[in-house]
């Protein structure tokens, strides 16, 4: 029996409605959901729960230390020198150690981690928190158009011989890699100097 023309137009507009449906409101709803699963925090841990932070580049190896005693400043700096941190510089870099989100995360063989320099890192960042537990943030080179950075949390092997490596913000290597003098607390230049006594001249007896 030959369907009229007419009938056969519907079927084919109600199969390809069906078929959008599907690949754009479930199939699609399913990969949208995927891709916001893999915009993530980093870590989950609050800027008060920090206690310490190791800061590792290829200048420098910094220990930076919660004040104990005063809130300003908020950081010390512990080694290679002592002395109080800038703590807009730190503040800076807990922003993004408490907010920062991984664009994605990518599965790869652990014999692949230097495709991402992340066996040889620009940085390398450890933090302990207050109740003791530690987390390492490593931060391997740019991916392929520099709009974000290779990195690693807290590194592990997964059963199945893969590792996790993230997409992270460029803003971390801004962060990090910064000159010993910039960690530390600037000079306030707003306290004046005492005034200079200039000395009265002594007179001088006329004749």
């Amino acid at each position: 029996m030959k369907l009229p023309r007419t009938t056969l137009i519907l079927i084919l507009l109600t199969l390809g409605l069906g078929a959008f449906v599907y690949f754009y409101e479930i199939r699609g709803a399913t990969v949208r959901e995927e891709i916001k699963e893999q915009k993530q925090q980093i870590f989950s841990f609050a800027e008060d729960d920090v206690q310490s932070l190791t800061v590792t580049t290829k200048k420098i190896n910094l220990d930076l230390e919660r004040n104990p005693e005063s809130s300003n400043p908020k950081w010390l700096i512990k080694s290679p020198i002592s002395g109080p941190a800038n703590d807009a510089i730190v503040s800076y870099l807990m922003d993004l150690l408490v907010k920062g989100n991984s664009d994605r995360t990518l599965s790869t063989p652990a014999r692949e981690l230097g495709e991402f320099s992340l066996d040889k890192p620009q940085a390398t960042i450890n933090i302990t928190l207050k109740n003791r537990q530690s987390h390492q943030l490593i931060l391997g080179k740019s991916n392929f158009n520099g709009r974000f950075l290779y990195a690693q949390t807290d590194p592990a092997t997964k059963p199945d011989g893969n590792i996790n490596v993230l997409l992270v913000s460029t803003d971390f290597a801004n962060a990090v890699n910064r000159e010993l003098s910039e960690w530390k607390q600037p000079v306030d230049n707003s306290q004046k100097l005492p005034p200079l006594i200039i000395p009265k001249p002594t007179p001088t007896n006329s004749k």
